[in-house]
């Protein structure tokens, strides 16, 4: 049954008793559920009505805290990382199962230390399962650190060719406008602006039209690079996102990492490995470091926020 047969208040009496956290990383908003023995499964609509702003808690996503033993992604992460013990189990907003979410993953391990599930001392790292394999959270001062993994041109040929792969159309626009797609584990594509009024004035209300469309759908990351681009050494951009089953967000990590990918390659040699970028829910940091399996790997580093606690009536 879809949630449009079936109203979000009579999906959300079926999860009376139902306890939940609220909290955010740069304004990207979780409910959050804590479930190690797998005893709740939550269904996609009850994702999508817990999830609703208007008759629901209202959030961009729901994150089950689940033992990874407990589920078979989990399984198949436990074979690759036994410390995992953890799984991120993650939805959006629409009810839809999603890979990962930078700025989820941070929330989600500040949710585990909050509830006693787990500890983890400041400069010690947590491997965390998700269904894009597994991430590696350090505790930092002021938040968490996260190895997102190696990043990847979604279409390598085109990108190399052409330094863009796609168009995309979206309100605001006047024209259709050079993209490049990126994978960070669920696909993003990035389009750049030339000034602050164009990023401000679009219409993210309305999905951007992307063509090609890659094959899972994907995140549209707008942004507008820094006058000047560098300073200290360090990368500074400006960015809005609509991200796939969810809307315009005020925050992606995944999405900030893509776009940093993206600008990066852009500008060409001499480019900076540090990048801060700016969204609408505050500023995250994007660092380009050398992985464990040869390859190069995005870190994101960023707050991570407990807001409040309820239990469904």
């Amino acid at each position: 049954m879809t949630l449009s047969a079936q109203s979000a208040p009579d999906v959300l009496s079926g999860l009376a008793g139902l306890q939940f956290a609220k909290g955010h990383g740069t304004g990207n908003d979780f409910v959050l559920v804590a479930d190690p023995a797998g005893e709740r499964h939550l269904a996609e609509t009850e994702a999508a009505a817990l999830c609703d702003r208007h008759q629901g808690i209202g959030a961009d996503g729901l994150i089950r805290a689940i033992r990874s033993r407990e589920l078979p992604e989990g399984a198949a992460i436990l074979a690759e990382e036994p410390a995992a013990e953890w799984f991120m189990d993650y939805r959006n907003a629409d009810g839809s199962l999603s890979e990962m979410c930078g700025n989820g993953v941070r929330v989600f391990v500040a949710f585990l230390l909050e509830q006693g599930l787990v500890e983890l001392d400041a400069g010690a790292v947590l491997p965390i399962g998700t269904r894009a394999g597994v991430k590696r959270v350090e505790r930092r001062e002021g938040g968490f650190a996260v190895d997102m993994g190696p990043w990847a041109f979604i279409d390598p040929q085109r990108a190399a060719a052409n330094a863009a792969d796609a168009t995309v159309t979206a309100v605001g626009l006047d024209v259709a406008r050079p993209a490049l797609s990126v994978s960070m584990g669920n696909p993003h594509t990035v389009v750049a602006l030339a000034e602050p009024a164009e990023l401000s004035g679009l219409g993210l209300h309305t999905a951007p039209a992307v063509e090609p469309v890659p094959p899972h759908g994907t995140n549209v990351e707008f942004v507008v690079p820094s006058e000047p681009l560098v300073t200290s050494g360090v990368g500074s951009i400006s960015m809005r996102v609509h991200e796939r089953g969810v809307g315009e967000t005020q925050s992606c990590g995944t999405g900030a990492c893509a776009a940093a990918v993206a600008i990066r390659y852009w500008a060409g040699a001499g480019a900076p490995d540090r990048w801060d970028v700016d969204v609408p829910g505050g500023r995250v940091s994007v660092a380009f470091v050398p992985g464990t399996d040869g390859r190069e790997h995005v870190e994101l580093s960023g707050p991570a926020v407990i807001v409040a606690h309820g239990t469904l009536g």
